[in-house]
């Protein structure tokens, strides 16, 4: 995500310092006190592989938030308003610098890591009771039709204007940080 002509340490000096000055980096709201797998995607396909294994499992501990369809369905509205447009967007001047500096330190830990109670700006509310084959039918709907997309994309609210590429990876991304609460083995 950093341009590769910016030294590592410019790089660091004039994007995460500034968002880490602003309390923006790190991790937030729920999930100081959530365990969390240490799970890390770089594409959508791999986001699918470890989404169908966790939707096959008869028994999926958990730490999150919301329900396991109330996961699925966020994850498919992330990536469906970047396809449509999303319902609420963060200022531009937060967009091209706080939002755009924390994009750039999650590619660069590859990990992803915010409050997993939060909902989308604007979002319909999540359904906790959903039907979970539906959710999970919606989510792999909205990964293939982002896959198929070829038309310009939507500013994401927080991160602003992004390359299909960069909305992949913010997308696996943030299917980790969700997935990571999931199957999650109790301590002894």
């Amino acid at each position: 995500m950093a341009p590769s002509h910016l030294p590592r340490r410019h790089f660091l000096a004039t994007t995460v310092a500034p968002a880490a000055a602003f309390g923006t980096l790190g991790t937030a709201g729920c999930q100081s006190s959530t365990r969390l797998r240490d799970l890390r995607f770089a594409t959508l396909s791999e986001a699918q592989r470890e989404m169908d294994r966790l939707a096959s499992l008869a028994d999926r501990e958990q730490t999150a938030a919301w329900t396991w369809p109330a996961t699925l369905t966020h994850g498919a509205q992330s990536i469906r308003f970047a396809l449509t447009g999303y319902p609420q967007a963060k200022p531009e001047l937060f967009q091209r610098t706080v939002g755009r500096a924390a994009l750039q330190v999650f590619a660069w830990r590859g990990q992803m890591s915010h409050d997993l109670s939060e909902p989308i700006p604007g979002a319909p509310a999540l359904n906790a009771q959903a039907d979970p084959h539906a959710a999970l039918a919606e989510l792999h709907q909205a990964i293939d039709d982002f896959h198929r997309h070829t038309g310009p994309l939507q500013p994401h609210f927080a991160y602003g204007r992004l390359s299909k590429a960069d909305y992949e990876l913010a997308h696996a991304m943030h299917l980790a940080n969700h997935f990571a609460a999931f199957d999650i083995q109790p301590q002894a």
